[in-house]
């Protein structure tokens, strides 16, 4: 019997309804083997082309000494993880423990690489037909990124130890990451209201005088109008009121709005975060269901490509479900400026075109799967659709000096927007140049500028994805240790860094500045992807990396002054040593008592905030903030006898 071994059982499930008898499904279950995660030091041998010390995971030895059984007595032995490098990795390993570390008893020759974007009968059929070899260069380039995040993580914590605080991390990634979050805060904090106003003044015309048209101002004497204080405003309010309004142009403009592309790993995850909140984990762990049970294409990948066949089948299902006039006449083709778009050969789709959200309802899979299902399916559709069609029109009113414009729009058909969401019309009334008109109303407007919002999780992955730093496939991670390491909080679903972020972001910054450059971070991941095309040698980028920081941390142990975290003062006394004061700070597990002479003394205590001026609805009591995975939410403080709770507290007036 041919053996076939992936790394989930719901994909060996999948696999087995397409297969026949003659072949037996396993589940290495993920990652076999890997660097010592307790005990085992760096691992990594800097002597020998730092070359890693890879064991078997301790919770695998079982598993994997059941697949090296099932392999002895197998004809062909068939590594089938997922198209990446993360599962060229996994297949190279099993492969290591199945033949070299087991006594060499299964030849190299029974081993085939099989690869499939999705778990389709003809998709696997065709894969099976074409076997391979591990992919070495993939191998090499995750082999690369997890022995410099090693070196990073256990050469930088150490220096963090002894400059900051005990116990602090530092990943090479994952704190280029946190700087975003800290540069914006601090934007934030440094950012100066500047007051300007908008003058609005609403129209009238002697046809239709029940029609009102609000019209803003624009230019003064033919230049762009910026109105910096209230005195202004109310000097051009005043000779507004005096003078006549005519309309100077009508233009009216027909404009084609063209549907998105399909689903990329970061475009999946930015928008499932925008529309329902989700974190770029929920989503991939939800979107790997949904590939392992066969009802989309693989989902880590930077590339906009859809096969020929996906594109005849959904313009074929759009032609019989809407009619011609809702499919372009060629297929619709998208290409991506990145560079580096080269981990998958597809964008994310669903499987079978025809399958709508309805089809896969009640099965195995939750209503969560289900939503992010539909909005694939829907994406896919769309970007084969016909563009939307506008009537975009611009009416233009001079006033003496002054310019005033109102823009309307409406809809001539929905086109890509009628498995949408569309916007409504703005309707303007059929005024025509040289029409004298009526003023009813001015309305000055004082405004001020607004600073940069806080990154919320679709945000921070857009702005690594400009930067280069990471790849679609590591956000999530890196989004979800910055949180775990209590470097980023959330507060109404955008990170706010903690004072031990901020304290950790300053010290590397200062003293390691290359390693946390944005375009440092970014060359690095240009080199781990020409290690994955065969044009880079992984120890060479790995060594020419290694002998400048090593001698820069060294440097740094050395000289380096201690940075302190922040604390903030409650304004009392240590109830146990009397002489320092109880501060609050931020710990692994969120917010603490302590006292100030730590580690002198070791008073601590549990840290609760309330919610100012806010009671529980249901009973009364003091409303209580908390924390969890997805951010900051508020209950009431005698949970559980009241399970009153909310994300969001209503605004005070």
């Amino acid at each position: 019997m041919d053996l076939i071994i992936v790394e989930s059982p719901t994909k060996a499930r999948t696999l087995k309804k397409f297969l026949g008898s003659e072949y037996q499904v396993e589940a290495s279950m993920g990652h076999v083997r890997d660097l010592p995660q307790k005990g085992g030091g760096m691992a990594i041998d800097l002597e020998h082309d730092f070359a890693p010390k890879y064991e078997v995971i301790s919770d695998k030895k079982k598993i994997v000494a059941a697949l090296r059984k099932l392999a002895l007595t197998a004809k062909d032995i068939y590594l089938a993880p997922d198209p990446d490098r993360e599962g060229e990795a996994i297949a190279h390993h099993v492969e290591w423990l199945l033949s070299k570390d087991g006594g060499g008893k299964i030849p190299a020759s029974k081993f085939k690489r099989v690869t499939f974007h999705e778990i389709t009968k003809r998709a696997i059929g065709e894969a099976m037909k074409h076997p391979g070899k591990v992919n070495m260069e993939l191998v090499d380039a995750q082999t690369a990124r997890r022995v410099l995040d090693r070196l990073v993580g256990y050469t930088l914590s150490p220096v963090l130890w002894k400059k900051v605080r005990r116990g602090l991390s530092a990943g090479r990634v994952q704190s280029v990451a946190l700087k975003l979050i800290v540069e914006r805060e601090r934007e934030i904090l440094a950012f100066i209201p500047e007051e300007f106003w908008e003058v609005f003044v609403e129209l009238t015309s002697e046809k239709e005088k029940r029609v009102q048209v609000r019209v803003q101002l624009t230019k003064i004497e033919g230049k762009a109008a910026k109105i910096k204080d209230g005195k202004t405003a109310k000097t051009i309010e005043a000779e507004l009121k005096k003078v006549e309004y005519l309309v100077s142009d009508v233009e009216k403009k027909r404009q084609a709005s063209s549907p998105n592309p399909p689903f990329t790993t970061a475009l999946l995850q930015r928008a499932a975060s925008n529309l329902w909140g989700w974190s770029a984990k929920q989503t991939m762990s939800t979107a790997q269901a949904l590939y392992e049970h066969g009802f989309i294409t693989y989902h880590r990948t930077d590339s906009y490509n859809l096969a020929a066949e996906a594109i005849e089948a959904a313009r074929k299902y759009l032609l019989e479900q809407y009619g011609e006039k809702y499919v372009p006449e060629k297929p619709r083709y998208y290409r991506i400026s990145s560079k580096s778009a080269q981990e998958a050969h597809e964008a994310i789709r669903p499987t079978e075109a025809k399958r709508t959200g309805r089809e896969i309802e009640g099965g195995k899979l939750g209503p969560k799967h289900v939503k992010l299902y539909e909005l694939i399916w829907r994406r896919f559709m769309q970007c084969q659709m016909a563009d939307a069609v506008y009537d975009k029109t611009t009416i233009v009113v001079v006033a003496g000096k002054y310019e005033l414009t109102a823009a309307g729009k409406r809809l001539i058909f929905d086109g890509w927007m009628k498995l949408g969401k569309m916007a409504d019309d703005i309707l303007l009334p059929d005024w025509v140049a040289g029409e004298n008109l009526n003023l009813k109303k001015v309305e000055p407007v004082q405004k001020f500028t607004q600073p940069p919002t806080r990154y919320n999780e679709a945000g921070l992955i857009k702005e690594l994805e400009k930067r280069g730093i990471g790849r679609p496939s590591t956000y999530a991670s890196i989004i979800s240790t910055i949180q775990a390491r209590m470097y980023v909080t959330k507060e109404e679903k955008r990170f706010v860094p903690t004072a031990v972020g901020l304290a950790v972001t300053d010290f590397l910054t200062k003293y390691f500045e290359k390693v946390m450059a944005y375009e440092f971070t970014a060359k690095m991941e240009d080199q781990l992807d020409e290690i994955a095309g065969g044009k880079e040698n992984w120890v060479k980028v790995v060594r020419e990396f290694w002998g400048p920081f090593e001698k820069l941390v060294k440097q740094v142990e050395g000289s380096a002054d201690r940075m302190a975290v922040p604390v903030e003062s409650t304004g009392e006394k240590c109830p146990e040593c009397k002489t320092g004061d109880v501060v609050i700070r931020t710990g692994r597990f969120g917010k603490f008592y302590s006292c100030s002479t730590y580690p002198e003394c070791k008073y601590t205590k549990q840290f609760v905030e309330y919610a100012k001026g806010y009671t529980c609805p249901e009973c009364g009591g003091r409303v209580v903030v908390k924390g969890s995975k997805r951010g900051k939410f508020y209950g009431c403080e005698k949970y559980p006898k009241c399970k009153w709770a909310t994300w969001k507290l209503p605004k005070k007036d």
